[in-house]
C-alpha cells in the first residue's frame, strides 16, 4: 500500500496521522502558551505536549485583570448565563481589526447571534448565543487565549 509523505499508519490499527495537523497543533500551543492539546477525528486520537519547566512568569495569576479587562469573579463560572469557551483559541470580540465588536455590555443578543469568534487552528469559529437576553459582562479581551470551559461572557 502506497502512502504519502506526510502520513503514517499505526500497524496495530491501521489508522494514519496526518504530520500537517501534529505541526498545526504544535503551532497552537505555541500561539496560546498551552502545554498540552489533545484532537480526536476518525478514531484517530492526538496529543500534543510540550516538556520542559513551566515558565512561572509568562503565566498571570487570574487573580489580576490586564489593564482595560473586566475582573473576572471565581463566581462567574457557575453564573446561569454564563458562555462557556467551546474550545481552545484566539478570542476576538469583532469580525476584523478595527471593527465594531459583535457585542458590548449591554448589547441586546437573540439566541444564535454571533458573540465573538474563537479562532483554532487558522479556523475562525463564530460563537453564539445560547440563549437570549442582555450581555452583562464581558469576560476576556480581544485577541487573548481561551481554554476550554473558560467562561468568555455573561448573558442575563
Amino acid at each position: 500500500m502506497a502512502r504519502g509523505p506526510k502520513e503514517t499508519t499505526d500497524k496495530t490499527e491501521g489508522r494514519s496521522v496526518d504530520h500537517d495537523t501534529i505541526r498545526e497543533l504544535a503551532k497552537l500551543l505555541d500561539e496560546t502558551g498551552l502545554t498540552e492539546i489533545e484532537f480526536e477525528r476518525g478514531g484517530v486520537r492526538v496529543r500534543v505536549a510540550r516538556q520542559g519547566q513551566p515558565v512561572m512568569a509568562a503565566v498571570a495569576p487570574r487573580a489580576i485583570a490586564p489593564a482595560g479587562a473586566p475582573d473576572a469573579n471565581p463566581g462567574d463560572a457557575k453564573h446561569p448565563g454564563m458562555v462557556p469557551s467551546p474550545m481552545v483559541g484566539t478570542a476576538y470580540l469583532s469580525p476584523e481589526p478595527g471593527a465594531r465588536p459583535y457585542v458590548e455590555v449591554g448589547s441586546e443578543v437573540r439566541a444564535g447571534q454571533t458573540v465573538l469568534i474563537i479562532e483554532a487552528m487558522k479556523t475562525m469559529n463564530q460563537i453564539p448565543a445560547p440563549r437570549a437576553g442582555r450581555v452583562v459582562q464581558i469576560l476576556v479581551e480581544d485577541a487573548q487565549p481561551v481554554e476550554f470551559g473558560e467562561p468568555l461572557m455573561i448573558i442575563e
